[in-house]
């Protein structure tokens, strides 16, 4: 009980200044009706400083990314992870990025082209716009004085050219190399920058040396002369290949004078290579590491390197370790690694399971386009995203994506400009799928609404059925509320 004075205080403040307190009884009800209390609210940008992407679906506020500007104050890693089907507009996003992040005088792009047509890559349109001549890797075309690139360039260091070396012989030949063949093929490697400082050594020089060891060789392990040839045999043939196979011409020569690695945007064209073959992940093994020794510098700038169809990286044990020690790398010379990937089932399940876990840790951007409902399930487990956005991300339209930026997660619209548009959607870069899928990428990325429905309509039609789906999800959950 309320002791008198504090009574009659109480009457005394309520007498000169009106009552102060209102005190109302408990109710209890749903979350789904508590709602309405609630005034709207939007959950907290990354900042104003970097790349327009786009709108924040439910709140409509602008979307503004850079991992650079993130980096060490919401961003532990500036890598990204760019995850959908096809036809739901991850070309247009990657190709926006890079165009407006070109807008900054600091900034260089390397552009991996796996996916093209007609003769040329799909970002051909843009490097032609930028006046850049994209270098094209194709083993007819390199038989005509075609673009080399030489694994044994002496801009990579001893212990980067015999990496690559083994990487390729590895990913190859499905499995790791043995003590025995990895001496052998250290032996000859080393002879081979001993002896020839005339010129640039080349894959033919490693060839011979496996097939005709040196007697010092031998002498050096104290074993049989024949022994050393026998275990380097395997590691020939394989390196043959690229000498005297499918693959020859793009590697056994020295390395193409005039790449220029100081242009704003480097695009390597591989779109001549079949995207299901062993050559494509020894390709990226191969441009990778040359990339590493050559074109990743101390110098202050703000470097980007995409590469489309990663799962030939992430899904190769051999490939996925060179590229994590570029990451790792790379953050200190600030790099920012993008891999665009259809299905991370592609490689979570693979042969490189532990490496593709490493390297989707240091991604710690990562945009998911529609998927099936399986299949964001299973990405929303691996990635930890929250329910609500696993359930929506099955129900997805073309341009609109979930974003987990560190944890900040929230739905954008990609807008694409008129002065974008005629360099992110071309009729080549409509042929991933059906025709299905050609038409939901002409809606996103050409812009072309129904006729009996404007813009502002159709967003605040895709605002209002995303809402609703969060508003069911929310009553599914149903909770009582003090």
């Amino acid at each position: 009980m309320r002791d008198p004075l504090s009574v009659l205080t109480d009457a005394f403040t309520s007498f000169l200044f009106g009552k102060v307190e209102t005190t109302r009884l408990p109710v209890r009800t749903s979350t789904g009706q508590a709602q309405a209390v609630y005034l709207p609210t939007a959950a907290p940008g990354l900042g104003d400083s970097g790349v327009i992407i786009g709108r924040e679906v439910y709140s409509g506020k602008g979307y503004i990314y850079d991992p650079f500007q993130l980096y060490g104050q919401q961003l532990p890693a500036p890598h990204w992870l760019v995850l959908g089907e096809s036809g739901n507009g991850k070309s247009a996003l990657e190709k926006t990025y890079v165009l407006r992040q070109l807008r900054f005088r600091d900034r260089q792009v390397v552009v991996l082209d796996a996916q093209g047509e007609d003769g040329a890559g799909e970002w051909n349109l843009i490097a032609q716009e930028l006046g850049i001549t994209p270098i094209r890797l194709d083993a007819m075309a390199a038989l005509d004085d075609g673009i080399r690139l030489n694994p044994l360039d002496p801009a990579i260091t001893t212990t980067g050219q015999l990496a690559l070396l083994r990487t390729i012989i590895e990913v190859a030949m499905g499995h790791g190399l043995d003590e025995r063949s990895g001496f052998a093929l250290k032996v000859a490697h080393a002879y081979v920058n001993e002896t020839i400082i005339d010129r640039q050594p080349v894959l033919m020089d490693i060839v011979e040396q496996l097939r005709h060891p040196e007697p010092e060789s031998a002498e050096t392990m104290n074993v049989d002369l024949d022994d050393v040839r026998a275990w380097g045999l395997d590691v020939a043939l394989v390196l043959d290949r690229l000498v005297d196979g499918d693959l020859r011409g793009m590697f056994d020569g020295p390395t193409t004078v005039g790449i220029d690695l100081d242009a704003p945007l480097i695009v390597f064209d591989l779109s001549h290579i079949d995207r299901n073959s062993i050559a494509m992940p020894i390709l990226m093994a191969i441009v990778g590491v040359w990339l590493e020794h050559t074109w990743i510098r101390p110098d202050r700038k703000k470097r980007i390197f995409l590469v489309e169809e990663a799962w030939h990286i992430i899904n190769s044990p051999f490939v996925a370790q060179l590229f994590q020690r570029l990451l790792k790398f790379g953050r200190r010379l600030g790099l920012s690694f993008v891999a665009v990937v259809h299905h991370l089932s592609d490689v979570v399940d693979g042969a490189a399971a532990r490496e593709a876990a490493a390297i989707l840790k240091m991604a710690s951007t990562r945009t998911i386009y529609a998927q099936k409902a399986d299949e964001a399930r299973a990405t929303g487990r691996v990635l930890g995203l929250p329910r609500w956005a696993v359930e929506i991300i099955p129900t997805l339209t073309p341009g609109i994506a979930v974003w987990d930026v560190n944890g900040n997660v929230q739905v954008v619209k990609h807008l694409v400009t008129e002065a974008e548009r005629p360099l992110v959607f071309t009729d080549r870069a409509m042929t991933e799928n059906s025709q299905e899928s050609e038409a939901a990428d002409a809606l996103e990325l050409e812009g072309r609404l129904p006729d009996d429905m404007r813009a502002a309509e159709w967003e605040a039609e895709q605002r209002a059925a995303l809402l609703e789906r969060q508003r069911q999800l929310n009553e599914s959950s149903e909770s009582t509320v003090a």
